[in-house]
């Protein structure tokens, strides 16, 4: 017993509640031969099956295992496939075709356009192309114009010659770099769509159960300060199993969506970063390697949430161009307090390694997004969003008298085809500094879209290079049946 009493004190730090989530959207069906099953989508009202939706479907399963029940657990697996080869490049430039497979600085993309080019493919009972699908190889979305002589709503940016690389990304061809998706578009447009009230914000949260928490509190009372370096497989594991499966709710667009699952990797691969689990191929600094010992407050419960960098969108006078600036996305935290019950209450006491860790992963994120494709695809939701609330701000689909009939109809094009996720396995990283145990266990993605087109926001055109840009684009002179153009 004496020997118990001299050990050093068990100390929680930062509940950062880390779980096991969806890190590719996985289709209903586990077995991709059988093509009669049919998703259930009793909370959602569509009848999509995966293997003859329209866009979407199955992916590889590179991250995750998901159960019948909506739990998923971690697979580990490894990207291998490395940069596209030569010979799949050659492969890719020729079903893409010279034109579309030429690196363009400012592709543009009339959406009103593409939907009526979409909607002949399905009145003629054939699939959309794989330009469609992945926007022309749009590899960023850096201006919305609107053009109110011809009515078209353009979205315009980078883009090149374009494949899916082994993990089911699609990538630049040239660059590396993530391509947008069409079923992401359409799930932002929706949000925003015509005749619509505004739309809130849309968000991720991977959170513990009140009951959880409260038996966690009775693992480390019990535990009290009987630890030593070798408990700490017993520590991890009683934590995992008072914790329990934690829950995932999704808000603002439905969760058995690409769009969703987006989210959940990305929020769930920035907190492996954040405790060490995983290591950042950028100059980011993990969490646990700046924290103090020193610093340390019991029952702290530090998370992470990403939001859109609200001051990221310049426009022009006339409000018909919109520019979006910089990487888009911030990375910023929040002190909570776990109470005895589970409960959890506002804390005003600042972490300086949190706020650092969220500093450095927001000034790298390009890079990072350069490296991981999850992030530059998160950005580009992120930028979708922000595009499509300015839309429908500016009332551009009243203008262009586009009631997107067919993107807007989730049965003539649907994109809820995925499992959604709906509760996760606890993970947790343990690690002894000095005489005190760190256990970062867990945050979110909040997207207040509108919020960045405010105008406390916004800033304005001063050199009037948006509006430059704006007018060098030429509508009129496309052919019939053409939606995008260099």
């Amino acid at each position: 017993m004496d020997r118990l009493r001299q050990r050093p004190l068990l100390h929680l730090l930062s509940l950062f509640l880390l779980a096991v989530f969806l890190t590719s959207p996985l289709s209903a069906q586990t077995d991709n031969t059988d093509t009669t099953d049919t998703v259930d989508n009793t909370d959602t009202g569509t009848d999509a099956t995966v293997d003859t939706a329209i866009i979407g479907g199955p992916i590889p399963a590179a991250g995750v295992a998901i159960d019948a029940q909506g739990v998923l657990s971690l697979k580990r697996s490894v990207d291998g496939s490395g940069e596209l080869s030569r010979q799949r490049r050659l492969q890719a430039v020729a079903a893409l075709g010279r034109e579309l497979s030429k690196q363009s600085d400012l592709r543009k993309v009339s959406l009103n356009r593409l939907e009526k080019a979409f909607a002949a493919k399905l009145a003629a009972g054939e699939k959309p192309g794989d330009d469609m699908l992945y926007l022309a190889g749009l590899t960023q979305l850096q201006y919305v114009f609107f053009y109110p002589e011809s009515g078209d709503i353009v979205l315009a940016g980078p883009a090149e010659g374009f494949a899916i690389n082994g993990m089911g990304h699609p990538i630049g061809i040239a660059s590396g770099k993530t391509v947008l998706q069409l079923e992401d578009l359409i799930v932002a447009l929706r949000t925003f769509g015509p005749g619509m009230k505004q739309a809130g914000v849309v968000s991720v949260s991977i959170d513990p159960t009140q009951e959880g928490l409260a038996k966690m509190q009775q693992f480390l009372a019990q535990m009290g300060g009987n630890a030593v370096p070798a408990d700490t497989a017993l520590i991890v594991k009683g934590l995992q199993d008072s914790l329990g499966l934690q829950t995932v709710t999704v808000n603002g667009i439905s969760p058995r969506t690409h769009f969703a699952s987006v989210l959940v990797e990305a929020d769930y691969r920035m907190k492996l970063i954040g405790i060490g689990l995983e290591d950042a191929p950028a100059n980011i600094p993990s969490y646990v390697s700046r924290a103090k010992a020193s610093a340390i407050n019991r029952n702290a419960m530090q998370r992470w949430f990403f939001v859109p960098d609200y001051d990221s969108v310049r426009v022009s006078d006339d409000g018909n161009a919109a520019e979006l600036v910089g990487e888009g996305v911030k990375l910023v935290g929040a002190n909570e307090m776990v109470r005895e019950d589970g409960t959890r209450s506002q804390s005003k006491k600042i972490d300086k390694a949190s706020e650092d860790f969220t500093e450095a992963f927001t000034r790298e994120y390009g890079q990072l997004a350069n490296k991981v494709p999850v992030y530059a695809q998160m950005r580009n939701i992120i930028d979708m969003l922000v595009a499509a609330a300015y839309i429908q701000e500016q009332d551009f689909y009243t203008q262009a008298s586009w009631s997107m009939d067919t993107f807007g109809n989730e049965k003539q094009v649907p994109v809820e085809i995925y499992n959604a996720p709906r509760q996760v396995e606890t993970a947790v990283n343990a690690l002894w500094k000095g005489n005190v145990l760190m256990t970062p266990i867990g945050g979110g993605v909040h997207i207040n879209a509108r919020k960045a087109i405010s105008s406390e926001h916004l800033m304005h055109d001063e050199n009037g290079k948006v509006a430059s840009e704006h007018e060098k684009v030429k509508v009129q002179q496309l052919a019939e049946g053409q939606w995008w153009w260099d």
